[in-house]
């Protein structure tokens, strides 16, 4: 965990769960096996409830999701605030993650993306992708939520660590109240059988 990210998960929660710090809010961080440090000392606080999740049991996970790309241990509509810092660029198709990330949100439910612009190749157990502003505003935009903040951090110098080489984008988005755009898209997807490949494996469609 590199100094620039604890600092943007910081800003976001300073930010915007601010006028939400005495309400019993369910935070839940999307990889948050701790590897070199983890957000969980940013969100743990009364009446907050925190919970880890990851592919992997270890450290700070506190539910193992057995599939990426659905998450049958969560119920649709049950978390307020998700989160994700460097674990996105580790998915390999991530826009189905996201799709998740909008499912579980509750209507008005915040989540918070770090992902790099940048940096070397870092395997844990693939590295697949690298994001933009653009390309995180765009992501937001196919699950269907409401960007409320994106930005690429480009600042090269000034800081403790390796933090200046990953240049983090970050994107701050909220559930919309009546999600139907997203839930009509998915529906397409379906009916016309553009089903992306986990899909396909999964319901063995050549």
């Amino acid at each position: 965990m590199h100094e620039s990210s604890l600092l943007h998960m910081t800003r976001f929660r300073d930010q915007f769960l601010v006028e939400k710090q005495n309400q019993a809010l369910v935070i839940a961080d999307l990889g948050s096996y701790d590897v070199n440090g983890s957000y969980r000392p940013l969100f743990e606080r009364h009446p907050w409830r925190y919970m880890g999740l990851d592919v992997s049991a270890g450290p700070n996970v506190d539910i193992v999701l057995a599939d990426p790309y659905c998450w049958r241990s969560l119920s649709s509509n049950s978390i307020d605030v998700m989160i994700s810092g460097q674990a996105f660029e580790h998915i390999e198709f991530f826009w189905l993650t996201a799709l998740e990330v909008s499912r579980v949100l509750k209507p008005g439910g915040l989540c918070c993306l770090i992902a790099p612009s940048s940096g070397p190749e870092h395997r844990y157990p693939v590295d697949c992708w690298r994001f933009y502003s653009d390309g995180m505003r765009a992501l937001m935009d196919y699950v269907g939520l409401e960007v409320l903040d994106v930005y690429t951090n480009r600042q090269p110098t000034g800081w403790q660590d390796d933090s200046g080489t990953w240049q983090d984008s970050v994107v701050v988005a909220r559930q919309l109240e009546k999600p139907f755009r997203r839930r009509w898209r998915e529906w397409l997807c379906y009916r016309c059988g553009h089903l992306l490949l986990p899909f396909n494996r999964a319901l063995k469609v050549e």
